[in-house]
């Protein structure tokens, strides 16, 4: 099935836990195979990374945030025009397919 987010979108978090749903992001990555994406500051999550050697390098040690994958389900595109979250319809335009809001008919690719 064909992705209808990507990357630079301002999505909106629709379910999932009580910390993170409502929150408004940017779309940072696409993951199509796991139907996934990450955005930017929802589902933070700490890591305790000890020091490791490797290459020469060394990876300093610490606690690390990071952003984590959320499923492409659990997200909704934001409209720019009616600045709702909405579903998304595609629209052919000749040979281009473009993205449209199903609540104010305005096209979100432009």
């Amino acid at each position: 099935m064909k992705v209808k987010i990507r990357k630079g979108d301002q999505v909106e978090v629709i379910s999932g836990t009580i910390n993170d749903k409502g929150k408004r992001g940017e779309v940072i990555k696409v993951l199509p195979d796991e139907n996934r994406v990450v955005i930017q500051g929802v589902n933070t999550r700490t890591k305790h990374q000890r020091q490791v050697q490797s290459q020469g390098r060394t990876v300093n040690p610490g606690l690390v945030r990071f952003e984590a994958p959320i499923s492409i389900s659990n997200v909704a595109i934001v409209c720019k025009k009616c600045n709702k979250s909405t579903r998304v319809g595609l629209v052919r335009e000749g040979d281009k397919t473009k993205r449209q809001c199903k609540e104010c008919g305005a096209l979100i690719d432009e």
